[in-house]
């Protein structure tokens, strides 16, 4: 029996609804007593006094690019960044070499996860046969062999007719259909926001209209449908109230914010740094503090980094040819502390929220809880501290971040996964 007893911690826990200097007491991987003047007599023991303890964090959104892309990113390299930056839980796309679109692929992330990775990964898989949109997946087998849902990510169903089958066969299966909302009708060569600045930097904008026309399309097939929907990425004003009116409505829909999308503009495109490239792309000032609000208020349900490593040959090129996203995973804590919490704009107990119970709840995680007999998956990170990104340090394979130079607030300072502590 092994036991890991972390003390004088401030635990803050959604879940629970628990607040308060507590003890937290793990055994043999998961959580055995939470209280106060707990003991361990031969098991290993954290100091947290002047530390938070939370849940593990949750990310919904990640690119691992495993299989095929390993150039970029991997599962240990991947897995790796995670825990530094708080994530106990990870759910990887399915946009790969070849997708994540069948049980053998689905099982080979699982194993490999076991045999290297840091913390768990939960595979996505795709909606159709090679993201061609032309035969369904077998959702069924997917499900059996891991996959925690399906998605379009980065290859939006135009097809309506299309994308209603997908829910239709996810419903079945009570299976969470992972929307990248985009009409690529209207945005197809876009390389950032259409606006004023892409009219001074003569970049060919994406309106915001493709991302909320898909959003409200999607939001009306799930409604049919009685599927569940998760819209990922929302960037746009609109799109925030379609989803809060959605939701009024008791469609079963949630969504998710990016650290990105409640931090930056399009105004960050102007010196044409291509990691400021991203889809959806940078929005104005307006949606920014339109995504805030829709975390405010648990319209957005959870904080998602949309992880997305590229190799440093593939970014280093003209604007318009360089390949969208950003990676998060080591920047989004540090982002929400500093851009919500420091600021005022939300409480460190509903931005933990964010990235632990909430995200759960989305896909029904037995995760992002200090509940007793949970897995013990544990953050322990310093609310105050303040660091600066040094982009040479990132555990990232990929550096292609706008951050880099930034001060971040709240440190990370233990990562624990199943009990053991893993950076």
């Amino acid at each position: 029996m092994s036991e890991l007893l972390i003390y004088n911690g401030h635990v803050i826990d959604p879940a629970n609804n628990i607040d308060d200097t507590l003890d937290v007491l793990v055994r043999d991987g998961v959580i055995a007593q939470v209280g106060k003047g707990l003991k361990s007599r031969n098991g290993q023991k954290i100091d947290a006094r002047g530390l938070v303890v939370a849940p593990g964090f949750i990310d919904l959104h990640t690119h691992l690019r495993v299989p095929g892309q390993e150039y970029k990113e991997d599962i240990a390299s991947g897995t790796r960044a995670a825990v530094r930056g708080g994530f106990t839980t990870i759910c990887c796309m399915p946009n790969t070499t070849p997708p994540i679109h069948s049980p053998e692929i689905v099982r080979a992330i699982i194993e490999q996860t076991a045999q290297e990775g840091f913390c768990r990964v939960l595979p996505v898989a795709a909606v159709s046969v090679d993201l061609q949109h032309e035969v369904l997946t077998e959702f069924a087998l997917l499900k059996e062999a891991g996959a925690v849902a399906v998605s379009d990510d980065a290859f939006p169903v135009q097809s309506a007719g299309f994308m209603r089958r997908v829910m239709e066969y996810a419903a079945m299966l009570d299976m969470v259909v992972m929307t990248h909302p985009e009409d690529k009708s209207l945005s197809e060569g876009g390389a950032m926001n259409e606006g004023a600045v892409s009219a001074l930097l003569g970049l060919r904008g994406m309106p915001r209209e493709a991302e909320e026309i898909h959003i409200a399309r999607n939001i009306m097939l799930a409604a049919k449908t009685g599927c569940r929907l998760h819209v990922l990425h929302v960037s746009t004003a609109y799109g925030v109230a379609l989803v809060r009116r959605a939701k009024a409505e008791g469609v079963r829909v949630t969504a998710e914010g990016c650290p990105h999308h409640f931090t930056l503009t399009d105004e960050a495109v102007i010196g044409y740094d291509t990691n400021t490239k991203m889809n959806p792309p940078l929005r104005t000032q307006a949606d920014v503090e339109a995504v805030v609000a829709g975390l405010q208020d648990g319209t957005l349900d959870a904080i998602a980094t949309d992880h997305a490593p590229h190799a440093a040959h593939e970014k280093e090129v003209e604007y318009d040819n360089a390949p969208f996203g950003i990676i998060g995973l080591e920047t989004a804590f540090g982002l929400t502390m500093r851009q919500l919490v420091r600021t005022g704009k939300m409480s460190l107990r509903d931005a933990l929220a964010c990235l632990t119970a909430k995200p759960a709840r989305v896909l029904g995680l037995d995760a992002g809880t200090l509940s007793v007999g949970a897995p013990a998956d544990i953050t322990i990170f310093d609310p105050d501290a303040e660091w600066v990104v040094d982009v040479s340090q990132l555990a990232s394979k990929s550096k292609n971040t706008p951050f880099g130079g930034w001060t971040m607030v709240g440190k990370v300072m233990e990562t624990i996964v199943a009990g053991q502590a893993r950076g």
